[in-house]
């Protein structure tokens, strides 16, 4: 029985140092990739390059808060303090995408009205296809050792990844209709249908900072009791 506990701890311990390691490759290429994309949308004045890279910077957020807790449990530590610490980042987060959503409904329909056309982007577009080979496989990393710790954080964190995706797939036809056919618009139409996959994402965001206020205050409850 003892060795089935330790078994057991061992295994826990292999999952979440891999969930580190996970999170840290996804850390370093987010980076990157808000660096790029944001630089890049400035330069080609693209309204889509630049939504996804402010939707990397907030994956940064939430993948940081993450790591944190990862790591958090491998030191041994008590969670508490950290989920208060992680509710609090996840109405940043929720927040931040509320914001990126009013940004991309704002500029699009401005630069549709106003015709403001976006240069060409082969950066953006390399960037794109990059992301579109990577998140996936970072996605289905996250899913498995979400599983095995029965994290649902991870497994959010995992969708995260599916939806940056998603978004790759759409700033990569704005991106080459504009640069094959001279489409300035289509720039403008591919960011309003990010919003397909970004609404979801912060009501869902807000809905879990929500969730996890009302369990913070459940537990001071207890601890008062």
């Amino acid at each position: 029985m003892a060795t089935s506990v330790k078994s057991s701890d061992h295994e826990r311990a292999q999952a979440v140092w891999s969930g580190v390691q996970i999170e840290l490759i996804s850390f370093g290429w987010m980076i990157v990739e808000a660096i790029i994309a944001i630089a890049a949308g400035i330069i080609a004045r693209s309204i889509l390059l630049s939504a996804f890279g402010l939707d990397s910077v907030i994956e940064l957020v939430t993948g940081g808060v993450l790591l944190w807790r990862l790591v958090t449990e491998t030191r041994g530590m008590s969670l508490g303090r950290v989920e208060r610490v992680e509710n609090r980042a996840a109405w940043v987060v929720g927040i931040s995408l509320v914001l990126l959503c009013v940004y991309v409904v704002v500029t699009s329909v401005a630069g549709l009205l106003t015709g403001v056309h976006a240069a060409e982007s082969p950066v953006g577009i390399v960037l794109s296809v990059a992301a579109l080979l990577i998140m996936p496989l970072l996605a289905w990393r996250k899913r498995v050792i979400a599983a095995q710790l029965s994290s649902s954080a991870l497994k959010g964190d995992a969708a995260c990844s599916i939806t940056c995706a998603y978004m790759a797939g759409a700033l990569l036809v704005g991106l080459a209709l504009n640069a094959a056919f001279g489409w300035w618009w289509a720039d403008s139409l591919a960011a309003l249908a990010l919003l397909y996959w970004l609404v979801p994402e912060a009501r869902e965001a807000l809905e879990g900072a929500r969730a996890g206020r009302a369990a913070c205050a459940c537990d001071d409850d207890e601890c008062d009791a």
